[in-house]
C-alpha cells in the first residue's frame, strides 16, 4: 500500500493519496483546486488516479474533486446523505459520479474503503475506513475529515453562521455528539487522519500534529470526555470564532460544482491599468509597500498567509489587479483560486508600478522598529491588531486592541485627530492593517515593523 499526506499550509488543509502498488490504482481524498499537486504526486508514486472522494461539502476552500475527475477520468465518490438543499447538485448530471451512503464500500485495487455517515460538522459528512486487505481484514486507519481532528472536533455552526441556515447549530451539535459516540466504538488502534491542522477555522483549537490514533484521542481529546449531550452541545458551540466571509460562497460553489480555475494572467502595461471598480492587491514585501503603492491597495504579501487574509477582505465577486513579479502573481493566482477568487484582470510588475507612480499620486507611510518610536508610543493612539488572546498575554499600557479581522467594521473606534501607530505581534499583519486604514484617515500614521515583540524587548532592555 502507498500512503501520502499532501498538506497545504495556506489552507491548513490535508488531502491524501492512497494507492495499491500491485494494481497501480490510486485514490485522492479531499483534493483542493490545484490539480497539479495530485497529478505529480501520483506520477511520482507510479499510480493512476482511478478514484476521488471527499468527506463533505467544504466551506473553507474550493474543492478540486470535480476538475481532477474530469482530467483523469477517475470515478468520483460523493456523499448522498443530508437534506436536499445540501446535497451535491451536480452529481445527477455527471456520469462519473457515484453517490455513497452509510455502509457503502468500494475497492481501490486491493484497498477497501468503507463509508460511515457522520453528520455534525455538515449534514452530509462522511468518513472513510481504510483496510489493506492483503495484510488484514481489520482497518488500519480512518480519514476523519472535519468531524475529528487531533485534539479537537469540527465546528457544527457553519451552516448557520456561514450559509445562513437559521437555528441549524444546535441540531448539528447534537448530530456531532452522536457521530463521535459512534466513532468512539471503533478500535483504539486505528490511525486518525484528519482533514485540517492548526490554523484552520473549521475548529477552535486544532493540534499541529499531523495524525493521531483513535485510542489516544479518546484519552486526551476534550470532546470524547463529554458524556452528556447537553454539556457537549454547550461546550462545542461556546467560543466558536466568526468564520471568514468567503465561507458562505464556498458552500454554494462546492455544492453546485466549481468551474475549472482560470489559467491566463496577463502582464499589464501602463496603458492597460484601469483602477475603476478594481481591487488592487500588492504582493510585494511590507517594506516595498510602505515606500510606494497605488492608493487603496491591499497589502497581502505572497505566501502561506495570502488566502487566509484574502478570505476576510476580498469578495469572490471582486475584480482584482495584482502587483508583483510574474512568479509572485502566478503563485497568488493559484492561491486565491483556492478560495474562489478567480476574477484577476492581470498583474503590474514593480517596474511598471514605478513608472505609474511618476505621474500619479502614490500611497506611502513610515514603517519603523520600536526602538525608533520609543518617544512617540505615549503620544499617539496605539492600535494593536493581534488576537484577544495575544493581547491578553502582554500589551502596551495605552494600546487599544482591535483584531485585524474586525478592523473594517470597527474603524469608528479609531480617532482621526491624533497620530496613529499600528502593530501586531511581529510585523506580518500590521501592513494589512495599514492598507485597510490608510484610505480612511488623514493623520500621521506609523507602523511598528517589529511589532509587540520589538516593543516588549525594548521594555526589557530599558526597564520601561
Amino acid at each position: 500500500m502507498f500512503f501520502q499526506r499532501l498538506y497545504h499550509d495556506g489552507l491548513a488543509q490535508a488531502s491524501y493519496l492512497v494507492g495499491c502498488q500491485k494494481t497501480g490504482e490510486g485514490l485522492i481524498i479531499d483534493p483542493h483546486r490545484d490539480s497539479t499537486v495530485y497529478l505529480n504526486a501520483a506520477k511520482a508514486a507510479g499510480l493512476r488516479i482511478s478514484a476521488i472522494t471527499e468527506t463533505h461539502i467544504h466551506a473553507d476552500f474550493v474543492s478540486g474533486s470535480r476538475e481532477l475527475a474530469q482530467i483523469t477520468g477517475a470515478k468520483l465518490y460523493l456523499s448522498a446523505a443530508g437534506p436536499a438543499a445540501w446535497q451535491y447538485a451536480f452529481a445527477s448530471s455527471s456520469p462519473n459520479v457515484q453517490l455513497i451512503n452509510d455502509g457503502a464500500s468500494w475497492m481501490v485495487g486491493n484497498l477497501k474503503i468503507e463509508v460511515l455517515h457522520t453528520p455534525g460538522h455538515t449534514p452530509e459528512h462522511v468518513i472513510f475506513l481504510l483496510t489493506d486487505t492483503p495484510v488484514s481484514d481489520q482497518p488500519m486507519g480512518i480519514f476523519t475529515g472535519d468531524v475529528l481532528f487531533v485534539g479537537d472536533v469540527g465546528r457544527p455552526d457553519l451552516l448557520e453562521k456561514a450559509a445562513g441556515v437559521q437555528g441549524a447549530s444546535q441540531a448539528a451539535a447534537k448530530d456531532l455528539f452522536t457521530s463521535l459516540q459512534r466513532i468512539k466504538q471503533l478500535p483504539d488502534f486505528l490511525q486518525v487522519w484528519p482533514g485540517h491542522g492548526s490554523g484552520s477555522a473549521c475548529g477552535k483549537a486544532l493540534g499541529a500534529v499531523p495524525q493521531s490514533t483513535l485510542g489516544y484521542e479518546k484519552q486526551v481529546n476534550w470532546a470524547f470526555k463529554q458524556q452528556n449531550e447537553a454539556d457537549f452541545v454547550a461546550a462545542v458551540l461556546d467560543g466558536q470564532p466568526s468564520p471568514p466571509p468567503y465561507f458562505a460562497a464556498m458552500k454554494r460553489i462546492n455544492r453546485d460544482g466549481p468551474e475549472p480555475r482560470p489559467q491566463s494572467l496577463p502582464a499589464l502595461s501602463l496603458a492597460d491599468i484601469k483602477l475603476a471598480n478594481r481591487l488592487v492587491i500588492d504582493l510585494r514585501s511590507a517594506n516595498d509597500f510602505a515606500q510606494a503603492s497605488i492608493p487603496g491597495a491591499l497589502s497581502l504579501s505572497s505566501g502561506a498567509m495570502l488566502n487566509r487574509w484574502a478570505g476576510w477582505f476580498v469578495s469572490v465577486e471582486s475584480t482584482l489587479i495584482l502587483i508583483g513579479t510574474e512568479a509572485e502573481a502566478k503563485t497568488a493566482q493559484t492561491e486565491l483560486s483556492m478560495i474562489g477568487i478567480d476574477q484577476i484582470e492581470g498583474f503590474i510588475t514593480p517596474d511598471v508600478l514605478a513608472e505609474w507612480c511618476k505621474t500619479n499620486p502614490s500611497q506611502s507611510y513610515q514603517r519603523l522598529p520600536a526602538a525608533s518610536l520609543v518617544d512617540q508610543l505615549d503620544q499617539a493612539f496605539v492600535l494593536d491588531v493581534r488576537t484577544p488572546e495575544e493581547y491578553a498575554n502582554g500589551h502596551g499600557t495605552n494600546a487599544v486592541n482591535i483584531p485585524l479581522n474586525e478592523l473594517p467594521k470597527r474603524m469608528a473606534e479609531i480617532p482621526n485627530d491624533q497620530p496613529l501607530i499600528v502593530h501586531c505581534q511581529a510585523g506580518g499583519r500590521s501592513p494589512i492593517a495599514m492598507s485597510l486604514l490608510k484610505p480612511h484617515f488623514s493623520q500621521p500614521m506609523l507602523e511598528l515593523s517589529d511589532g509587540w515583540n520589538g516593543w516588549y524587548e525594548l521594555q526589557q532592555e530599558h526597564h520601561i
